[in-house]
């Protein structure tokens, strides 16, 4: 058996602050405050309802995740965030429309409790976006200072033990890693020069950093995933994970691409296409935030796929992916696949695949889990990108020169495997010869 990591109790109550209180973020707050009152389950969280095989197959230990590895209790979570509009938790998630009447009502007084600070905000990213409740700077330096100033003050108010960050808020506009992102220097001068190339997800991810509070980046924006705050994050002794939920067509494509790949199918062509009508949704309308997120999802089946490797199979891919705001169906986004292949001989096929999602339902429990997991990262003292959290990104963030993981079942591996280490368990190959060796032994 493998040596057991020190790894820090969870003790005391866990602060998740999440910059964008929209669907997404209400979603997963008054999902667990509907859970801890007993009204749901949490379905899709692989903290709360995953189990992990350790050992040998015929040992049958099977736990719990969460009886395997010291998680936070829900029960001692404490939510906050941070907002460009005024509304508090309740109100917003009754605009976004994800969770039925009811079930909020059950939980408002909960919900109400939830006021959001001023946000940090800059429009030229979000330009489809009037922010109303952000804050004033004069530099970008003294905006992060103030971040820095909310976290604290969340976590002395609230009596919290330890703090997370979780990006929530939306898809900023396309732009590429510059010299001021180079090392924390560079950084932290442009800061005070209130560079225009450092976007507010940047300032919230360097404020937390700075703290030495771990940091989860949801949308694919240009944010953690820079030399300086990477460098930030292994001085500061703090784990960062990113980029982009994995929910709706990317989850299906990283389900089914694995597969075809698996049995050497040839694709020929796939066409995606979405609609949705959420604040998301209006905020990729613009063409700049949408290369950011197009960007994000190309990428998932040429690192499946591997053109390079097997030309004759995926090297005449053709890739096309289409979102269309369209406000009628609010948070619940539908997507199309047309997708090409080819089998024996040559000859084609089709699969056609049409998902009613509700996005946010399906990216709450990630939140959820993220936070736990860069929590518990953290008390094992794991520092800088934790890759084994690829599981839950559509562009999962690697060391330089490293190519992604986006098979989805090689990166639950890859996450059990780490909890295993973690624990001091033996690791899982699923190789099973040494079964047959024994009988075969005994025979």
């Amino acid at each position: 058996m493998a040596k057991k990591q020190q790894v820090q109790d969870a003790k005391g109550k866990l602060g998740i602050l999440i910059p964008g209180l929209g669907a997404v973020a209400t979603t997963v707050i008054a999902g667990v405050e509907a859970v801890k009152k007993g009204l749901s389950q949490p379905i899709g969280s692989l903290t709360q309802t995953g189990s992990i095989r350790l050992g040998k197959r015929t040992e049958n230990r099977t736990p719990k995740i969460k009886d395997f590895v010291p998680l936070a209790h829900l029960n001692d979570i404490v939510f906050g965030g941070w907002d460009v509009y005024e509304d508090n938790v309740y109100e917003a998630a009754v605009k976004a429309g994800v969770l039925d009447t009811h079930l909020l009502k059950a939980i408002q007084p909960e919900l109400e409790a939830l006021v959001p600070m001023k946000a940090a905000f800059d429009k030229n990213f979000v330009k489809n976006l009037d922010g109303t409740h952000v804050k004033e700077y004069d530099t970008k330096y003294n905006l992060a200072l103030a971040v820095m100033e909310d976290i604290k003050n969340f976590q002395a108010k609230n009596n919290c033990d330890r703090v997370v960050l979780v990006w929530c808020g939306s898809t900023e506009i396309f732009h590429e890693a510059a010299d001021i992102h180079e090392t924390l220097e560079k950084f932290e001068q442009a800061l005070k020069a209130n560079d225009s190339r450092i976007a507010p997800s940047m300032i919230y991810a360097y404020a937390a950093l700075k703290l030495g509070v771990p940091f989860c980046n949801g949308a694919p924006n240009l944010t953690c995933d820079i030399p300086a705050l990477v460098q930030l994050s292994k001085e500061t002794n703090t784990p960062i994970g990113g980029k982009d939920f994995k929910t709706g067509q990317t989850l299906m494509k990283t389900i089914l691409a694995p597969g075809l790949h698996a049995r050497a199918l040839g694709v020929q062509g796939w066409f995606s296409t979405n609609i949705l009508g959420n604040r998301d949704g209006w905020v990729l309308d613009d063409p700049d935030n949408f290369k950011t997120k197009e960007v994000s999802k190309l990428g998932v089946l040429e690192d499946i796929f591997r053109p390079d490797l097997n030309p004759e199979l995926y090297g005449d891919l053709y890739h096309k992916i289409r979102i269309n705001y369209y406000p009628p169906r609010g948070d619940n986004k539908e997507s199309w696949d047309n997708i090409d292949i080819f089998g024996w001989l040559g000859y084609p096929m089709q699969i056609k695949i049409n998902f009613l999602c509700r996005d946010s339902i399906l990216a709450a429990p990630i939140v959820l889990d993220l936070a736990l997991f860069i929590d518990l990262a953290k008390r094992a003292s794991m520092s800088g990108v934790q890759e084994w959290l690829s599981f839950y990104f559509k562009s999962p963030q690697t060391a330089p020169g490293l190519r992604p993981e986006h098979d989805i079942f090689k990166q639950l591996i890859k996450l059990e495997n780490t909890l295993r280490h973690m624990m001091g368990e033996d690791l899982i190959t699923h190789l099973g010869l040494d079964y047959y060796e024994d009988i075969a032994a005994d025979a």
